[in-house]
């Protein structure tokens, strides 16, 4: 058997799979995020071993025939470890923006020529950087930083360790090379002590320390695969491994996820070029800081719930227009301080209409994630539709209608990236690539062929109004 735990930002997911990846057990523990100003987004590292320990309790299974673990989780967060090997503080979460001057700052042709990437204010480097700036006192006790997954890894096996997808999320890795560079890291006044050892995602990277094995109920020593960040995981998970292959994910925050065949940077565009979570692969995202996060939004404000305001029919786009940048925005804008409008509201728009206009707020910024990846030459063949979004059929259908492409669900649930992290342990433990297979399709969700034109206006509508909120701050 197998486990993958993937740490998300609002719970830990544990899946137990068997050797035939069917399902034998799957739970789950809530985690929390403190917002204690705009912009800010903490999590309490420390709380991740009781989710660890809860989720795995929680499965309820006979763990004895475990024979190695995967790791997903959040990317880009900044976990300070002191010489204790415990957190410093608060780890700065994935959509923690505060540290926008530091990632201007950093964000040079060296610094995109090297990680092929745009220093996003969102990434570990200038978080590292806000911290050393504005906390000195924490920085001077910081041993090591972590990513989020990896902090996990280390309370599991006692080794400071990352991967190249996770890594690629940092600004201090050399992408094309899959290494740290020293370049970078010496620009910080930092070395590779402050860095976890790089491997493969499909590699293992320690074993369970025998503590935490008797307390969890698993076996001594158990490989730990080196797994992936939530996205590379996740595409593990619906086999988006081979070039053109890729997933739509309803999450929290929107991502639109291609393999390529090489390393395809392209920092202009604010797409992603990222290390792949097997060796000799690579892919790109599109990144929507606020998908799901924005129905939720509009669910909290109408006094509804997300699932009744993803249950509305679908109709051609109306005056009301909705702007998903709740807190800043990526690809294709690379802004931090814009921030989220609706435009177009009278008296008529209810709740209804709010959440309608949501939707397809949220599809209009998947069709600019789109535009970019394809601007730089990336082929897009077949995407599949994951994440709790994708439970919306309607949403479904907005997102295939604004792309203009079919999108396809996977039959008997979509695990996500807590089922490529189990395929990522079953290669550590001598499986080949080939477990990552695509999974059956249930359906597949065709564009609205009536309203294609009707999209497209209010795709010029969406474009026109980010300029116009833009100038208004």
């Amino acid at each position: 058997m197998y486990l993958g735990l993937d740490l998300g930002t609002s719970s830990l997911k544990a899946l137990l799979v068997d050797d035939a990846q069917r399902v034998v057990a799957e739970a789950s523990a809530p985690l929390t995020v403190q917002r204690p100003r705009d912009g800010w987004a903490e999590q309490d590292a420390a709380t991740w071993e009781g989710a660890c320990r809860d989720a795995v309790r929680g499965l309820g299974a006979d763990l004895s025939g475990v024979r190695a673990i995967g790791l997903a989780g959040h990317m880009h967060g900044a976990t300070l470890v002191g010489a204790d090997d415990r957190p410093l503080r608060p780890c700065l979460l994935w959509n923690d923006t505060r540290a926008h001057a530091q990632a201007a700052a950093m964000d040079d042709a060296d610094a995109r020529r090297i990680t092929g990437n745009i220093v996003f204010p969102g990434f570990t480097a200038p978080k590292v950087a806000w911290v050393r700036e504005t906390e000195p006192e924490i920085w001077d006790r910081c041993v090591r930083v972590l990513l989020p997954k990896d902090y996990l890894r280390l309370w599991l096996t006692g080794d400071a360790v990352s991967e190249m997808s996770d890594a690629s999320g940092t600004a201090w890795l050399d992408t094309g090379a899959r290494d740290w560079s020293d370049a970078l890291l010496d620009r910080q006044g930092m070395s590779r002590d402050h860095m976890p050892s790089l491997v493969e995602g499909s590699a293992p990277s320690g074993r369970l320390r025998d503590a935490v094995a008797d307390d969890l109920g698993l076996p001594r020593g158990v490989v730990v695969a080196g797994g992936a960040g939530d996205n590379a995981a996740a595409a593990m998970g619906t086999g988006a491994v081979a070039p053109g292959r890729g997933f739509v994910s309803l999450g929290t925050s929107g991502v639109l996820f291609v393999s390529t065949a090489a390393h395809a940077p392209d920092p202009e565009s604010a797409v992603h070029a990222f290390c792949h979570a097997v060796p000799g692969t690579w892919h790109q995202m599109g990144v929507i800081l606020a998908a799901a996060d924005s129905l939720e939004w509009a669910a909290t404000l109408t006094g509804r719930t997300a699932a009744d305001l993803g249950s509305v029919p679908m109709a051609p786009p109306g005056r009301t227009l909705f702007l998903p940048y709740l807190g800043g925005e990526r690809t294709p804008h690379n802004d931090a301080a814009v921030r989220g409008a609706a435009l177009g509201l009278e008296h008529a728009t209810g709740a209804e209409a709010l959440g309608r206009a949501v939707m397809e707020g949220v599809a209009f910024a998947f069709r600019d994630s789109l535009d970019a990846l394809r601007g730089t030459g990336t082929r897009v063949d077949d995407l599949l539709a994951v994440g709790g979004g994708a439970a919306s059929e309607t949403w479904l259908r907005m997102v295939a209608t604004a792309l203009d492409m079919p999108l396809s669900v996977p039959a008997g649930g979509a695990f996500g990236a807590a089922l490529g992290a189990c395929r990522l342990a079953m290669m550590a433990d001598g499986a080949g690539v080939d477990v990552a297979a695509p999974p059956p399709v249930e359906r597949v969700v065709e564009p609205a062929g009536d309203l294609r034109g009707a999209y497209d206006d209010a795709q010029a509508r969406y474009r026109a109004a980010y300029a116009a909120v833009k100038a208004v701050g």
